[in-house]
């Protein structure tokens, strides 16, 4: 089975873990290469194998993507239920599982492009004041303290992912997407998984569309 180059290192993606915390709309897709002549297609079991530096965010989109297989009725398992962080990530490691579960597909998807932008954020400042009497009639001694808090940074996040699709009987990419992410990170937000979701949901609907699934 040919995983091309996806397998010869791992995928360094050292933002993802702030663009989950984000503000995003769902992924523009465009298709980098149509069902080929020679797809196998439908597929009964897919393999599905993401390939980001970390093992954690690995494991998150995986999950969807098999979540979402299951909603439309196709069997597929995640590399990292198979795995874990300090596992090999290699070709042989991944050739194992396809005939460890069967699978007739194996779904990749990796980093193509990450590029943030920050903005600095000046904080509002807090203020304490004492007023106290001095010996003088009707005259105060004033004493104010300032704190201001150190300026923070906004992000703009542009998130580049491509997913492709390897059958295991032609031994070759019968189909691949490129999905884009437009992302914004206030400082003070907190981390959730709606960008993991949204690339799940376009990763599963264009692979049914495109009649890559067996239900």
């Amino acid at each position: 089975m040919k995983l091309k180059k996806f397998c010869s290192k791992t995928i360094i993606l050292l933002g993802i873990a702030a663009v989950l915390g984000a503000c995003a709309t769902g992924p523009q897709v465009t298709k980098t290469l149509d069902v080929r002549e020679s797809a196998d297609a439908p597929y009964q079991k897919v393999l599905v194998i993401a390939l980001f530096d970390a093992f954690d965010t690995r494991r998150y989109l995986e999950d969807e993507v098999v979540k979402q297989l299951a909603e439309v009725g196709t069997d597929a398992v995640t590399s990292t239920s198979m795995m874990n962080s300090r596992t090999p990530v290699i070709r042989q490691t991944f050739v194992e599982m396809v005939d460890k579960i069967g699978a007739d597909v194996v779904l990749v998807t990796q980093l193509a492009s990450l590029k943030s932008k920050g903005t600095v954020k000046d904080m509002s400042p807090e203020a304490t004041i004492n007023f106290r009497p001095t010996y003088y009639y009707n005259v105060w001694s004033v004493e104010q303290t300032e704190y201001v808090e150190p300026q923070a940074v906004d992000f703009e996040h542009s998130l580049v992912l491509t997913t492709q699709a390897y059958s295991v009987l032609k031994q070759e990419s019968v189909w691949a997407i490129e999905s884009r992410s437009k992302i914004d990170v206030d400082f003070d937000e907190v981390a959730n998984y709606s960008v993991i979701l949204n690339e799940a949901k376009a990763i599963t609907s264009h692979l049914a569309m495109d009649g890559l699934l067996a239900k």
